[in-house]
């Protein structure tokens, strides 16, 4: 199982930026997909989740209404669009799926929002 992230940046409050997470060595479109989030001094946290036919979603309250998890099964992707972002979303965000009884996690991409 491999998961890469990309996408982050830095960005100022109240602007958007797109995350992706390319999967490969599963079936990816009999999986749901996660992502998560680690600030620093804090623990990760759930962010969003996504079914494999993407016919539900979930999201933390932190993010709802602002953030948007999708995917494309065609090309193995999960991807997460952050708008009217805050300096409180600042984190490594990490795409994760649960798979033969294990999680497996990408290696993030760090998304910074300030001004």
């Amino acid at each position: 199982v491999q998961l890469v992230e990309s996408g982050g940046g830095l960005v100022q409050p109240g602007g958007s930026l797109t995350l992706s997470c390319a999967a490969s060595g599963f079936t990816f479109s009999t999986y749901v997909m996660r992502w998560f989030r680690q600030a620093p001094g804090k623990e990760r946290e759930f962010v969003a989740s996504i079914t494999k036919s993407s016919d539900k979603t979930n999201y933390a309250d932190s993010v709802k209404g602002r953030f948007t998890i999708s995917r494309d099964n065609g090309k193995n992707t999960v991807y997460l669009q952050m708008n009217s972002l805050k300096p409180e979303d600042t984190a490594v965000y990490y795409c994760c799926v649960f798979y033969l009884r294990s999680d497996y996690w990408g290696q993030g991409t760090q998304v910074t929002v300030s001004s």
